[in-house]
């Protein structure tokens, strides 16, 4: 089993998305995915869980941050946000495998038109992605 642990500032949408999107296309098994942040507490955001839903992806598990527990437990990090330094987690062999970094930008929440077009960015990514496991 490969865990893969996808990371946002927040966890709030870009990873919560990255993470519905893998689930919903990804057919090969022995993979687990699970979201985080690297700073907790801001709650998820009413217009860019809706605009995720429109597209097919429901949100509904509250943000997280980035755990030892997490760490422990995943083999590869991709980090999906561009205001999230892969210097966190270089560097370090405990913190996974593998490191990948996507640098999507974030959007603000009533901007529904920016944030669609995020969700079809990390829908790529994540399917490259998912295309190379195979």
């Amino acid at each position: 089993m490969t865990n893969v642990l996808f990371i946002c500032k927040f966890n709030r949408f870009r990873s919560k998305v990255a993470e519905a999107v893998f689930n919903k296309i990804n057919k090969n098994y022995n993979y687990k995915v699970k979201s985080a942040g690297i700073i907790k507490g801001n709650p998820l955001d009413k217009n860019q869980v809706s605009f995720s839903k429109e597209r097919g992806y429901v949100i509904k598990n509250p943000s997280q941050g980035v755990s030892s527990k997490l760490l422990k437990w995943q083999d590869v990090i991709i980090i999906v946000a561009d205001d999230v330094p892969k210097s966190l987690f270089s560097g370090n062999v405990n913190y996974g495998k593998r490191l990948i970094a996507w640098n999507i930008k974030d959007a603000k929440s009533d901007d529904k038109k920016e944030v669609m077009r995020i969700i079809d960015e990390i829908e790529s990514q994540v399917t490259k992605f998912v295309n190379k496991i195979k």
